[in-house]
Parts: structure tokens; C-alpha cells; sequence
């Protein structure tokens, strides 16, 4: 049951009638992790990369970790579209490969850092023979000197255990949060070896040249985003409360909001007790919302209010307007509080919440619905990638909402937009207040999506 659901099978294990007679339970990692003798911490980082990433994966590789390396499928974007060209130069970058091992499978490389040997297991090699040999060693491997590095493709992600594996090394977009989720499990398995686990999403940079860049920033928000949630399955449950007047005794684990509506009927209790990490992927992964992350696309109270509502109504259509607002009331301040800053001053605690910190017995719902609460995204991106690539992100997103002909576009370039320029020694800003700067700044835009539209259409 519980391996199906993981895979994310497309068929359903059971129909929602009968699904609806179980009872869930909710097992995540921060109960996971502080169950271990040994394993304590786990890291989720992504790392950007421009051009091949096989120019980049050396600033990631640390085959001083247990390391299981998943290549990207040959049909997506980042592939070179030869998965053998691909292990081979990663094995040139580790060191040179000395012997293959005729019982085990494994590749006996020698590092070029210090001559060290480690041992590879290439599960993208098709050879029958040679990787039989090398899934029957990994099945009967029980000791942590006995492999470093496992360089995959779809194989090593679910099913598979090697407790001794400290990092999770994945390349390209993963559609699916589930299969995340698998891959980083490979790497949680508590061992003597580690106290610390990591996952690491190599992906691509947009690049404003780049045919792909309207696909190429969509991934990157996407992966983003499923680095937010899986923070959240991180972290400790918190139970939110409506704030009521006199004051009742603190709960240890407990947030008291004002103006907050608790669930009323069994349907959202049931959601918000078990449904409400699933139903912030689907929040997490939509077109619309995904467009917010760059905080002044979309006002704040529109993604909390108009949007969320929607897909909360489309995964939930039976639920009335007063039970999906008490859902939705959950995933806002769920999102908020877990992705804000918490500060302890004294006997107070304060929660950072649109750029300035707020006295946590002071919280009102009205105040959290006016976060965005993927603003931590953008800022996740604002400490990682440069500002030209902030722009080409904020660039590509304004581009798929601007409404103007060619016609307009061109006069306005033509006409307008230098004049603008010689005044203010400056682009127009497609956020100012002013109708008619943001207007030039549309067409600026337009223009240059027009552009690189072109250049493909020619190129291709």
C-alpha cells in the first residue's frame, strides 16, 4: 500500500470511498531522524549550473561521501542524450579507472586528488552480465569500506537500501515531489558512519541566450518549490489554534492566531490532520502560483485568497465555501510560520514575516494573509543565483502575462522608450507606479522575448 503510494502510481490502490474507511498516519522526518542512534541532521541544497553539467559536477561530487549519483534520463534537457559519454567523463573527472572487478562488477577508480582507490557501481550500463554481478554485490554488501560512489539512472531510487550513504546527488528536475522523496531516502537510512545526510539538486541556470529559458526557469521554480516543502517535512508539526479572549494556558507545540478558523466538520479535520502535505505539493507545483514566487508579481492576499482557494476547490470539489476556507487558513499560516525566522528574546517569541520580525502572541490572520508564502523561495534564489539571472527569471514570468501587439510594441520602442532612457539614464521598471513607464518596460519585455523567439524559429 504504502510502497505504491510512493511511486506515485497513476492507478489508484483504492477507490476514495474505500480510502476514506483508513485511517492515515503521518511519519515524517523530523520524527524519522529523531529516532536514530546516529544519524541526526539532513541538508536539502540546490546547486545551479550553466551550460553541460558535467562542467560543474566536481563542485558537488565529494567522493569522500557515500555518494549515489542519479544522471538526468536521456530525454530530458540537461542529458547530452549519451549516457555512457556521461559516466565515462565522470569517471575522467574523479581519477582514472584502474580495473573492473570480474567478481563483484565494481570499478576500482583511482582518485586523482590522492591517489586514493574507490569503488563505483555503474548501474547505467545496460551489460547484462556486468551489472547483474554488480546487483547481486549491492544486495549481499554489508560492510561501509565496500563501495563509495553509485552513479544511476532510474535504478538506486526506491527499493534500494545502502545505510551507509551520506549524500544524495541528483541531476536535473524531478517532476515528481514523491520521487524526490525516495531519492533522498536512500540517503536517511541511520548508519555509524554519519551524523549528517545530504541531498543535492544539480540543476539548470536560465540562461537568457538559452532556447529553453521559458522551460529552463519554469524547472528551477518547480525544484524551489519542492525544497520548501520538503523543509516543512522536516520540521516539527506545529498545532494552530484560534487565539481566545481571556487567555487559556500555554500548549507546549501549540500557535494561538486570532481570527483563525479552526476545522469544524470531520472532511477538514481529516485534511489538515493528514491530506496537508500532499495538498501543498499540488499548491506547490501549479503554473499560477509558481509565478508568485518572485514576491511583487502577484499581490500576497491574491496567491492566499483567490488562488489557493482554487486548487484547494479542485482537489477537494465536495467541500463547502466555509470548509475550504478553513483549509485554506491552514495551508497559509502551515506555509508562513514554518518557512519564517524564528528569534527568542527574553520570554517572547518572534517570527519573521515580510521583512520585519512580529511578536508571535500578536498574530492575527489578517496580518499572515498578507506574506507571501513563497517569498522564502525568492529568497532562496536571491543568495544563490546572480542578479542577471533574477532578472531573466522576473523577465521570462512578465513576458507570459504581457498583453501587446508588435505594431504597439515597435512604435513605443521606436518612439518612446529612448526618449525615457536619455531622461532617467535608466531602463523603464515594468513594477513602477507610473502606467506609462511600466508600459515601456512591458514592451522592452515583449520585445526581447520576441527576440529570442525568433532566434530559435531561425535556428532550429
Amino acid at each position: 500500500m504504502t510502497g505504491s503510494y510512493f511511486r506515485g502510481d497513476s492507478v489508484p490502490v483504492l477507490l476514495p470511498e474505500e480510502e476514506a474507511k483508513f485511517t492515515k498516519v503521518i511519519y515524517n522526518y523530523y520524527q524519522q531522524l529523531n529516532g536514530y542512534q546516529y544519524l541526526k541532521t539532513l541538508g536539502i541544497g540546490y546547486h545551479f549550473y550553466q551550460r553541460s553539467y558535467l562542467t560543474a559536477i566536481h563542485e558537488v561530487l565529494d567522493t569522500n561521501k557515500k555518494t549515489i549519483l542519479h544522471i538526468p534520463n536521456v530525454n530530458a534537457g540537461e542529458s547530452t542524450k549519451d549516457k555512457y559519454k556521461e559516466v565515462d567523463r565522470i569517471l575522467d573527472i574523479i581519477g582514472d579507472v584502474e580495473f573492473q572487478d570480474e567478481a563483484t562488477g565494481l570499478l576500482h577508480v583511482k582518485r586523482k586528488s590522492d591517489g586514493k582507490i574507490i569503488k563505483v557501481a555503474d548501474l547505467v550500463n545496460d551489460n547484462p552480465k556486468d551489472r547483474d554481478k554488480v546487483a547481486t554485490y549491492l544486495q549481499k554488501m554489508n560492510d561501509v569500506d565496500g563501495l563509495d560512489l553509485i552513479i544511476a539512472l532510474g535504478m538506486a531510487k526506491e527499493g534500494f537500501d545502502w545505510p551507509y550513504c551520506e549524500h544524495a546527488l541528483t541531476v536535473g528536475y524531478r517532476g515528481s515531489l514523491t520521487e524526490i522523496i525516495q531519492i533522498i531516502g536512500r540517503a536517511t537510512r541511520d548508519s555509524s558512519n554519519k551524523t549528517h545526510s545530504q541531498f543535492t539538486n544539480l540543476i539548470a541556470q536560465p540562461d537568457a541566450e538559452n532556447d529553453d529559458v521559458k522551460l529552463s526557469v519554469n524547472n528551477m521554480l518547480k525544484a524551489i518549490s519542492a525544497s520548501l516543502l520538503m523543509e516543512q517535512v522536516l520540521a516539527p508539526n506545529f498545532v494552530f489554534k484560534t487565539r481566545k479572549f481571556p487567555e487559556e494556558p500555554h500548549e507546549a507545540g501549540t500557535i494561538k492566531i486570532g481570527g483563525f478558523k479552526e476545522p469544524t466538520t470531520d472532511k477538514t479535520k481529516k485534511i489538515v490532520e493528514s491530506d496537508l502535505n500532499d495538498l501543498k505539493a499540488r499548491i506547490l507545483q501549479n503554473e499560477q502560483l509558481l509565478k508568485a514566487l518572485p514576491g511583487d508579481v502577484i499581490d500576497p492576499e491574491v496567491i492566499n485568497k483567490v488562488l489557493i482557494p482554487k486548487i484547494i476547490q479542485s482537489k477537494y470539489p465536495d467541500l463547502t465555501e466555509e470548509e475550504i476556507e478553513e483549509v485554506r487558513q491552514h495551508v497559509v499560516v502551515d506555509s508562513v510560520i514554518k518557512n519564517g525566522e524564528v528569534k527568542e528574546v527574553g520570554d517572547k517569541k518572534f517570527i519573521r514575516m515580510a521583512g520585519k520580525f512580529v511578536n508571535i502572541d500578536d498574530l492575527h490572520i489578517n496580518m499572515i494573509d498578507r506574506v507571501n508564502p513563497f517569498q522564502k523561495a525568492f529568497e532562496v534564489l536571491s543568495k544563490n543565483v546572480t542578479a542577471n539571472l533574477l532578472k531573466t527569471i522576473q523577465d521570462t514570468i512578465d513576458a507570459g502575462r504581457i498583453e501587446i501587439t508588435d505594431e504597439e510594441a515597435f512604435i513605443l520602442y521606436r518612439d518612446k522608450i529612448p526618449s525615457f532612457m536619455n531622461k532617467f539614464g535608466r531602463e523603464p521598471n515594468i513594477s513602477s507606479s507610473d502606467p506609462q513607464e511600466k508600459r515601456l518596460a512591458e514592451a522592452i519585455v515583449y520585445l526581447r522575448s520576441r527576440k529570442r523567439q525568433q532566434s530559435v524559429a531561425h535556428n532550429g
